[in-house]
Formats: C-alpha cells, sequence, structure tokens
C-alpha cells in the first residue's frame, strides 16, 4: 500500500494538501515557462527529441526539488494523490503491453506482480522501486515495470516496500528479503530470479545483496542485477554531484539522513562502493553520462569488473537520473530494455524450470 495508508503514517488536512497540489502547479508551469532560456533545440538527438528531453529534464527537476521541501505528512498527501492517479490511468496502458497485472502479498510485503499475458514468465524479477529511499509506490511504476516485463518475458513483482523517515535503514531491506524469500518458496528457483532496482531502489537491492552474502534471512544468491541509476554512495562527495546538479533531475541537496537514521554513510552496507562486491551475481548497470550519481556509479562498475563480477555496464551520453523510466520513448532507453533483455536471456538460458508465483495475504 501507499505510505499514507500505512497504519500510523500522518498525512495533511485536505486544505493543506490542496494549497500544496496548487502550488506544484504553479512550480510546474514556471518550469516550462523556463524551457526557452535552457538551450533547449540543443543535443544529440533530432530537434523534437531535444525539447522533449529539456522539457522533461525542467518539469521534473521543479517537481523534485518541491516536493522534497515539504514537511512529511503534506509531501506523504501530494504521493497519495499521484499514486491513485496512477491506480487509474496505468492499467490499460499496461493491457496494452499484453501484460497482466494484479495486487499480491509476498511474504508479508504487499505489491503489484506483472505478468506476460498466454504465456509462462522465463523468470521472476524483484523490483525495488525508486525515491530516494523517502517516496514514490509501484503504481507509479506501472508503465516500466510493465514494459520491463515485456521485454524480458519475465513476471515482476514490485515490493511496497516501507520507506523513511517513518521506517528508517534497515526497514526496507527486511521488506526486499521477505519478499525473495517468499519468491523462491512459491517455486522460483534463484537461478530464475532477478533483483532490480533503480535509484534509491537500487540501494536497497545492495544491502540485500550484503544480507545474502552474509546468510541472514533464508535468500540465495538471485540469478541477476539488474540497476538503473543506483544509488551506490550516500556520501554524496564525488566531481559529478556538483558538475552534473545543473544537468540533472535530482535536487542539488540529495537528502540521506532521514533513511540512515544514526547508520554512517560511508558503511559498506548502504554505500556499495565501499562494500566487498566479489559475492555479487551477474549485473546489468545503466546509467546516464549527466547525472549526478554518474562518477560513483563508474566506480560501482568498475569495481565489479575488478572483483571478477560478470557486468555489463551501459552509461548514456547527455542523459540525466532514471532517463530509462522518466523517457521511455527515447532511442537511449529503447537500447537499454533491448540490453537488459538480452543480458537476463543469456542468463535463463540454462536456468531449471519456473514455478509459479502464488498469491498470498
Amino acid at each position: 500500500m501507499v505510505m499514507a495508508k500505512r497504519p500510523g503514517v500522518a498525512t495533511a488536512p485536505a486544505p493543506i494538501a490542496a494549497i500544496d497540489t496548487a502550488v506544484l502547479a504553479g512550480q510546474l508551469a514556471a518550469a516550462l515557462a523556463r524551457v526557452p532560456f535552457r538551450r533547449p533545440f540543443h543535443g544529440r538527438s533530432s530537434l523534437p527529441a531535444n525539447v522533449v528531453t529539456s522539457v522533461t529534464r525542467e518539469v521534473l527537476r521543479s517537481f523534485m526539488g518541491y516536493v522534497s521541501s515539504l514537511p512529511v505528512p503534506e509531501f506523504r498527501s501530494v504521493e497519495l494523490l499521484l499514486d491513485e492517479l496512477c491506480r487509474v490511468t496505468m492499467p490499460p496502458v499496461v493491457r496494452s503491453f499484453d501484460v497482466e497485472q494484479r495486487n499480491v502479498v509476498l511474504g508479508g510485503v504487499p505489491g503489484i506482480h506483472y505478468q506476460p499475458r498466454g504465456r509462462e514468465p522465463a523468470g521472476t524479477i524483484l523490483y525495488l522501486h525508486g525515491g530516494g529511499y523517502i517516496g514514490t509506490s509501484p503504481n507509479m511504476y506501472a508503465f516500466f515495470t510493465a514494459r520491463l516485463c515485456r521485454a524480458t518475458g519475465c513476471s515482476v513483482f514490485v515490493a511496497d516496500y516501507r520507506l523513511a523517515p517513518e521506517f528508517p535503514y534497515p526497514a526496507a531491506v527486511e521488506d526486499a528479503a521477505s519478499a525473495l524469500a517468499a519468491l523462491e518458496e512459491a517455486g522460483t528457483p534463484p537461478e530464475r530470479l532477478f533483483v532490480a532496482g533503480d535509484s534509491g531502489g537500487g540501494g536497497v537491492a545492495h544491502s540485500l545483496m550484503v544480507d545474502v552474502a552474509h546468510g541472514r534471512g533464508a535468500c540465495r544468491r538471485p540469478a541477476g542485477l539488474l540497476l538503473f541509476s543506483p544509488e551506490v554512495d550516500l556520501r554524496m562527495e564525488d566531481p559529478s554531484i556538483t558538475a552534473n546538479a545543473e544537468r540533472d533531475i535530482l535536487p542539488w541537496n540529495i537528502p540521506s539522513g532521514a533513511y540512515l537514521r544514526g547508520v554512517e554513510p560511508d558503511d559498506g552496507r548502504v554505500t556499495a562502493v565501499n562494500a566487498d562486491l566479489s559475492s555479487y551475481p551477474p549485473t546489468f548497470v545503466s546509467w546516464g553520462g549527466d547525472e549526478m550519481f554518474r562518477d560513483p556509479i563508474r566506480r560501482f562498475a568498475e569495481r565489479l569488473g575488478a572483483e571478477g563480477v560478470p557486468v555489463h555496464a551501459h552509461e548514456a551520453e547527455g542523459m540525466f537520473h532514471v532517463f530509462q523510466i522518466l523517457m521511455p520513448w527515447a532511442d537511449d532507453s529503447r537500447d537499454v530494455y533491448r540490453e537488459v533483455a538480452l543480458f537476463t536471456r543469456r542468463l535463463l538460458d540454462d536456468a531449471p524450470p519456473a514455478g509459479q508465483v502464488a498469491e498470498a495475504g
């Protein structure tokens, strides 16, 4: 369930939520007014594609900057509105991809399960959505996860894991571990299981791999990892954090304290570039050349290769954070879908047969 509907999570009174929404609309209108002054016609693609990229970048930067400045109850109210909007509008889009969806609970973790229509899935992906450890919901990822389902031929379970600040680390990792164990118990062998995530969800995926490597919980190592602009260094000290701030969609002052709640940001459990990565499964990682996390993700990919982990690294020149999700029509995003499909299929070629994902709860 979206965080605003969880017991004990505070939301704002309706009049305040309405004011926040109206102010947000004004912020987005101002963002559009700024676009002509951001050199929208320049870029690597066609003129229309460059303009769309510029509009997307400006609008999302304004959106993220505004909502991240709200008090938590007001943030949750805006998040709830967006979740409801996606819940109503996304099902027809999902069906257009020949994908079926249903709400399920696995290992006590609610979420949305996507499955290719009319055929057995080749494997199963546990998807951990992004949102900086504090926001978004599975409904907001319906377009991307349905398309990931179609591209890979795998079923996709998008876990509605607990978020900070109400539930700081390690709550999200515990939920991810419970969901992964439940998928194994439902009959999917680890050789046909993948863990995927973007942004903060990629950070949770790393923490999950640390737990698996140390034998914490009932999970075994999955067949592979699929990471999209993952948050792999919570210290935020790399040159790209400031150098790319004007070109990315993220707010310049990216928060992480609400999630860490006393855990040091250089701790290898939450910062992948400081961890032992040798026990990682084969990993696909994609990121944008203009994103603030570019430098740490580059180091992360290099470390994986240096430690003997098969890694497919894909950097898209001129693209911003999670472009694969926010701009699915872009040529760079289509390249990612094709490459991740090939990556998963190679790993699934010799895997044992998959079981069925059972509905629980």
